[in-house]
């Protein structure tokens, strides 16, 4: 049990609010991700759009987590939540890198060039700013606290940022350059990146 008042409680705070706040901002973010890139059929804004979701979704169940820490929950029973935490968050990894991988194999097979996203490159340059901040923000609670499930939903968050910065370039290539295949080769620049995300969190010593 954290006491309060000390540094650790502070910090579990912060981290608490931090996760409500980026979970507002995906919900934001994936409307618009997922509606601007289905009019485009843009594959690296739909993946954008739904790493948004799958943050969301773990961002609840840590959410979760972090309430049982702030009322003094049985550590053991905290160690439990924060491991199954870590694994949802792996396999959602995973689970976006096999969408990522059907998708865009489809359209680079069928040539299907996109059209061009100004809301997507907006939305693009707005996260690439915010998700770092709140990252690194996670970061630093996850170290003070000790939390594993904090950790990897950080990381999860620096995904969006990476996924911002490869959209910007898809959508920018596509739309100044016209490189149809930029769009899918930009989702697809993200699968490494998912897939160590992936094992480290579902894979992760109990």
């Amino acid at each position: 049990m954290i006491s309060p008042g000390a540094p650790a409680d502070r910090w579990l705070r912060i981290g608490l609010g931090l996760v409500i706040a980026t979970m507002l901002y995906n919900i934001v973010e994936a409307v618009i991700a997922l509606w601007a890139g289905s009019r485009a059929a843009s594959i690296a804004l739909i993946e954008f759009g739904l790493n948004s979701l799958i943050e969301l979704s773990a961002g609840g169940i840590l959410l979760w987590r972090l309430r049982l820490e702030l009322r003094g929950v049985a550590a053991e029973r905290v160690a439990r939540a924060d491991r199954r935490v870590h694994q949802f968050v792996g396999a959602s990894f995973f689970a976006l890198a096999a969408y990522v991988v059907g998708q865009a194999s489809w359209i680079l097979w069928r040539q299907a060039a996109p059209d061009e996203s100004p809301i997507g490159i907006i939305l693009a340059c707005v996260s690439l700013t915010i998700m770092p901040l709140v990252s690194f923000g996670k970061l630093r609670a996850a170290t003070v606290v000790g939390s594993q499930a904090l950790r990897a939903e950080a990381k999860e968050t620096l995904a969006c940022s990476y996924l911002s910065l490869t959209l910007l370039l898809g959508l920018g290539a596509n739309a100044a350059l016209d490189w149809w295949w930029a769009d899918p080769v930009a989702a697809l620049g993200m699968l490494p990146w998912l897939i160590k995300e992936g094992r480290e969190g579902l894979f992760a010593p109990s």
